[in-house]
């Protein structure tokens, strides 16, 4: 079975850091493309990233680009995400899935996605 946990959300203050986990059973992370999403109250799903397995090509969202740094951790199976200088607009719940672009809708689909983690950015 296919599955991921994500870990790591917490209320932060404005400027802060976060570093996300996402642990991952079940197959490998290197053999996935793999990446981050965040949904939101009164907002839709927002694609943030997607590191690609063969090259590491890494796809961020134009609001966190620049911020979020997204890696993995073989040995561990894990697939991290660093956000930083983190701002009240980022607060959301986060999932990492596997991901892959769908040019049909100009945008990514993630599959297998946890239970997501709380992030909370306060002003």
């Amino acid at each position: 079975q296919v599955e991921f946990v994500e870990s790591g959300g917490g209320l932060v203050q404005s400027g802060g850091s976060l570093r996300l986990s996402c642990v991952a059973s079940g197959f490998t992370v290197d053999y996935y493309d793999i990446g981050w999403f965040r949904t939101a109250p009164g907002k839709g799903r927002e694609s943030l990233s997607c590191t690609s397995r063969s090259d590491g090509d890494t796809y961020y969202a134009d609001s966190v680009k620049g911020r979020f740094t997204i890696s993995r951790d073989s040995a561990k199976n894990t697939v991290y995400l660093q956000m930083n200088s983190l701002k009240p607009e980022d607060t959301a719940v986060y999932y990492c899935a596997a991901c892959r672009f769908e040019e049909v809708i100009g945008d990514y689909e993630y599959d297998h996605w946890g239970q997501g983690t709380q992030v909370i950015v306060s002003s």
